[in-house]
């Protein structure tokens, strides 16, 4: 069932929520090269000594472990300023691909991924927004098949499962949002932009991976369009809105 969520006392609010990363979330495998450099990056980022040489089985231990991916992450939004909110709930789970932010409300898939609480931890989070929750299912995450293609526009996937999750989302909101319907679920999960002095840019599936989808995408005549190839991360369950975190924060000079 879908649920409209009200906010308890239960948590604080912030203008910022991180997810806990849970253990048992799948590894990255068969991407060791790649590791390495982003494990050197990210310590240059922070400022620490580099590591010495290696195996290969030392960096997939190591970025399998979940205190390193949450504390490294928590650290760099602090570094920003931002708010952060840690689900101290150990019941609870929230994975941000189940996290379907419109600028108006979200929309909290229940996923392998997701359950209640968590969706209840969201709301306690973000009491000026409504939260409702959409049942997931055939699927790993509800933006495996929709996201946001601009500020009242949801790209939505032709698939039965996602066309249902999209009229729950329609039952459950005040608010009647456009939508662009895709052949492909997996090309549903797009990356939208408001950039100052760009206007509308939005990132989606490249024709080579998804031709039909990218000929629904090139009709938005008022985006800038850029196409990215996806199909390597495709393979371990990574889109877009995965790959991304928006931060609306100016850029200090």
């Amino acid at each position: 069932m879908s649920h409209r969520l009200l906010p308890s006392s239960a948590e604080s609010c912030s203008s910022v929520h991180v997810d806990r990363l849970k253990g048992k979330c799948a590894n990255v495998h068969g991407f060791i090269g790649a590791e390495k450099e982003l494990w050197q990056l990210l310590l240059r980022l922070f400022h620490r000594k580099s590591f010495p040489q290696k195996s290969n089985s030392y960096f997939e231990d190591q970025l399998s472990k979940t205190y390193i991916q949450v504390d490294m992450m928590k650290e760099a939004l602090e570094k920003l300023q931002l708010n952060v909110v840690e689900m101290k709930d150990e019941n609870a789970t929230l994975d941000g691909g189940d996290v379907l932010f419109t600028g108006r409300e979200f929309f909290v898939g229940l996923s392998k991924r997701t359950n209640q609480r968590g969706a209840e931890i969201l709301a306690d989070t973000f009491k000026d927004y409504a939260v409702s929750t959409v049942p997931v299912v055939e699927a790993l995450h509800l933006k495996s098949f929709c996201s946001m293609a601009g500020p009242n526009l949801i790209a939505i996937g032709s698939s039965e499962s996602a066309q249902k999750a999209l009229k729950i989302m329609q039952q459950m909101s005040d608010h009647r949002y456009d939508k662009l319907t895709v052949p492909d679920d997996t090309a549903a999960n797009c990356l939208y932009l408001n950039i100052p002095n760009k206007g509308h840019v939005l990132l989606h599936r490249t024709p080579e991976e998804y031709p039909e989808s990218a000929k629904v995408y090139e009709k938005l005549k008022d985006h800038m369009l850029i196409p990215v190839s996806h199909s390597e991360m495709e393979k371990v369950d990574g889109l877009l809105t995965c790959c991304s975190i928006l931060i609306n924060k100016k850029v200090d000079s």
